[in-house]
């Protein structure tokens, strides 16, 4: 889509604005973590666990303090006793006591090279009474499994978890009267399912640089998907006032989910305050794959049914999941993918339940989707698998189910903008749905297709709009640009609210000295979220300069409007002010500067307890939806296995682009994840320890294996929206790895239960499939 060209686009609102920061990362200026230096600036390096389940039972630093260029040693002995963590606070700083997953970090030591501290490290002495090892959920749910979390029931928790033993949480949804419904089915299917971990990968790996001043107080610089989750997660483990910690973001080099909670910030500013001096850890590729997060492995257990004409009657989806060591933000995971498993259809009947379970791996935790690609590869498939026992078209099959305006959420919130109908007429016509490919010889070929949807509204936000003495204008959000532009699209709205060009707004780096609160760029909700607040700080902005522009032209605030370039009129004359002139005035003369702020919380409650029962709910206040259909066309080589998707359609209901540009790429990029996802990656442990932490081991798509993605947006406005936008970031992912899935499935017969859907899963169906026939 090309909104260059479109004359409803406005001053700002529709435009493919180049991102603000281009110009400053093509040309290598731009700053990340590792670019970071402080004067009399030391370098951190980490001890792991070599147990995934031990006692600390000593610690002997003598020969790392004696080492050369070192300057100090931290172990879980030299942090306080807090913990963090955004559900349940289960974590330290440091490992205190125990350890829960090989590589946790144990100790650190800051010297004044990085080569210092690497060989330093390797002489700290840990004395550990290795304790048996729960390496699965299944293991940590059995009556004689070893806990992890012995004082579990002492953890502060958010919400209501229900932990006991090994669970971490569990969560219940419930809407009509599932069991009742299966009679009333004329088809039912029913299957279990497995997804995999999934690494991050982002670009930059993790880092912090953390520097104490004379008074005591901290500035930490970090890679982050909010400076404020920083700042309550390093002063909550670190049990320091909030106030003592500044916490700031350079640029970010991707994120995923993998850096919205805390990583090695705490143990870089404990080491800052150990040392007296500034210190910087960054760590390498095979670290930040064995000591950070990754996405949740699930196992699924669902059962669909649905009438003679393929209308849906009831759905039962139950999960098993993951959790490592540590809840992190797995609780809302998990909760988030319950909410999600009925996918966009009107399903009278649903039960969802799940269950956390803490393991000795790492930690799992948030990844673009937020469990909802896992669940979507099961519900999809059995779409499918229900219109093929009815000899229906899958597009009809769903057509016949489509969610729709005004229907109710499961469990919750009515939908006001819904996009869906027209994303699966975009994807059917632009993809030639019921021509059948050609497949060439030694190789079956087949399309596939899968709908999804996603949130964009969660928790609270704020925005600050400062008009400038020459009317030029300064928006600071705290809503960290982790590379996917929500910087570029929260200028042109506020440059839309004030009929500015973009190139008149500068936006301010996070900061929590400065920044208004912002829980984070996460769950595809800067746009709306952090968008609204934008629009209501700008709109106050504007209702400032109006009153000026009243005084200063002797006229009624209704006799004035508001034109291009920043500029307040009489209405039907020629007479007018700019800017510059109106804010000379507030500044100098009469008023004070003119600034504008807005803060929201999102407030639309999850569940409707008038129609349906939920238990251990995380997520209390989540809702707008944007929508999303996806057909692929995959081909797969009879001798190998081997799949691969040769093009791709995608649309997309974003509400309204707001920069059409970077919606095109969040599509294109999140639908090469997904199929990274559903055909090559896999974190894959030897027992306790993962076997593939290096990009020589771990797959990933890379050009070569991309196909041509037709991206598609489909504009259906959110009335809560900044003129009319929702999110975009994640569910252009979702419905990938079900679309290719239902594709193997069209080419070779019968549902693909586990992920990826590598060749050495696929060939054993060719071969299946050819001694059937």
């Amino acid at each position: 889509m090309n909104a260059e060209f479109d004359p409803s686009v406005g001053t700002a609102v529709g435009r493919s604005t180049p991102k603000l920061e281009n110009r400053e990362k093509v040309t290598g200026r731009a700053e990340y973590i590792d670019d970071l230096y402080r004067p009399n600036m030391l370098h951190a390096a980490i001890l792991g666990s070599p147990f995934a389940h031990a006692r600390i039972l000593s610690y002997d630093v003598s020969e790392a303090l004696a080492a050369p260029g070192v300057v100090g040693v931290i172990t879980g002995d030299d942090v306080p006793a807090g913990r963090m963590g955004a559900f349940i606070k289960d974590e330290h700083a440091l490992a205190k006591g125990k350890v829960l997953y090989l590589g946790e970090p144990v100790a650190a030591v800051a010297a004044e090279t990085l080569e210092q501290a690497r060989a330093a490290v390797n002489l700290i002495r840990v004395e550990y009474l290795e304790l048996p090892a729960v390496l699965s959920p299944e293991a940590g749910l059995a009556p004689d499994a070893p806990i992890l979390h012995e004082a579990l029931a002492d953890y502060i928790k958010v919400f209501d978890a229900g932990s006991t033993g090994n669970l971490c949480s569990r969560t219940e949804l419930t809407e009509g009267d599932v069991d009742a419904a299966w009679a009333g089915c004329a088809v039912i299917v029913e299957g279990e399912f497995t997804t995999q971990a999934q690494a991050h990968v982002a670009m930059e790996p993790c880092g912090a640089l953390a520097e104490m001043d004379a008074q005591g107080r901290v500035t930490l610089w970090s890679a982050n998907q909010s400076v404020f989750r920083v700042q309550a997660n390093v002063c909550e483990s670190l049990q320091l006032p909030m106030s003592r910690l500044r916490s700031l973001t350079p640029r970010v080099g991707g994120g995923f989910g993998n850096k919205m909670e805390a990583h090695i910030q705490p143990l870089t500013v404990a080491l800052a305050m150990k040392t007296g001096r500034p210190v910087k850890c960054v760590l390498t590729r095979e670290e930040d794959f064995e000591i950070v997060r990754a996405r949740h492995p699930f196992r699924i257990r669902m059962k669909t049914g649905a009438d003679a004409e393929g209308r849906l009657i009831a759905r039962e989806c139950e999960v098993l999941l993951d959790c490592g060591a540590f809840a992190d933000d797995s609780p809302g995971v998990m909760g988030y993918a319950l909410l999600m498993s009925g996918g966009p259809y009107r399903i009278p009947n649903q039960r969802a339940t799940g269950k956390l379970v803490y393991t000795n791996k790492l930690r799992f935790g948030a990844y673009r989707g937020f469990g909802n690609p896992q669940v979507s590869f099961a519900s999809e498939q059995q779409i499918d698998e229900i219109a093929r026992k009815l000899s229906l078209d899958p597009i009809e099959m769903r057509r016949r189910n489509l969610l729709q305006p005004g229907d109710g959420w499961f469990v919750g919130p009515k939908v006001a903008s819904n996009g869906l109908s027209a994303c699966l007429d975009a994807v059917e016509k632009a993809s030639a749905w019921g021509r059948k490919p050609d497949a060439k010889p030694g190789t079956r070929r087949a399309k596939g297709i899968a709908l999804s949807a996603h949130i964009s509204g969660l928790l609270g936000t704020g925005a600050i709009v400062r008009m400038l003495e020459d009317g030029t204008i300064s928006l600071n959000t705290g809503a960290t640009d982790i590379g996917q532009g929500s910087d570029t699209a929260l200028a042109q709205i506020c440059a839309e609210t004030l009929k500015v060009p973009v190139e008149m707004v500068s936006v301010a780096s996070p900061d929590t000295d400065g920044s208004p609160y912002n829980w984070g760029t996460t769950a595809s909700r800067v746009t709306y979220t952090t968008g609204r607040a934008v629009a209501g700080a700008a709109g106050e902005v504007l209702r400032q300069a109006m009153g000026h522009a009243a005084e200063m032209l002797d006229v009624p605030v209704e006799d004035l409007e508001l034109r291009e370039g920043g500029r307040i009129a009489i209405r039907g004359s020629n007479t007018d002010l700019p800017f510059a002139a109106i804010s000379g005035r507030a500044h100098w003369a009469k008023g004070g500067p003119i600034v504008g702020s807005h803060t929201l919380v999102f407030d639309e409650p999850t569940h409707d307890p008038k129609r349906a029962i939920a238990l251990g709910l995380p997520f209390p206040r989540i809702g707008v939806f944007s929508f999303a259909a996806t057909v692929v066309d995959v081909e797969i080589d009879e001798v190998t296995g081997q799949a691969r998707v040769t093009e791709a359609w995608s649309a997309v209901d974003v509400g309204r682009a707001i920069n059409p540009r970077l919606v095109d790429v969040q599509i294109e990029g999140g639908f090469i994840q997904g199929m990274g996802f559903a055909l090559y990656e896999e974190m894959v442990w030897d027992g306790p320890k993962l076997a593939n932490p290096s990009l020589l081991d771990y797959k990933v798509p890379t050009s070569a294996d991309s196909p041509h993605v037709h991206s598609i947006i489909v504009e259906d406005p959110e009335p809560s929206g900044p003129f009319g936008a929702k999110g975009a970031g994640e569910i252009g992912l979702n419905p990938v790895p079900a679309a290719i899935a239902n594709a193997v499935g069209a080419a070779l017969g019968g549902v693909s239960h586990d992920l990826p859907l590598t060749a050495e899963r696929l060939l054993p169906r060719i071969i299946e499939a050819e001694h059937a026939a």
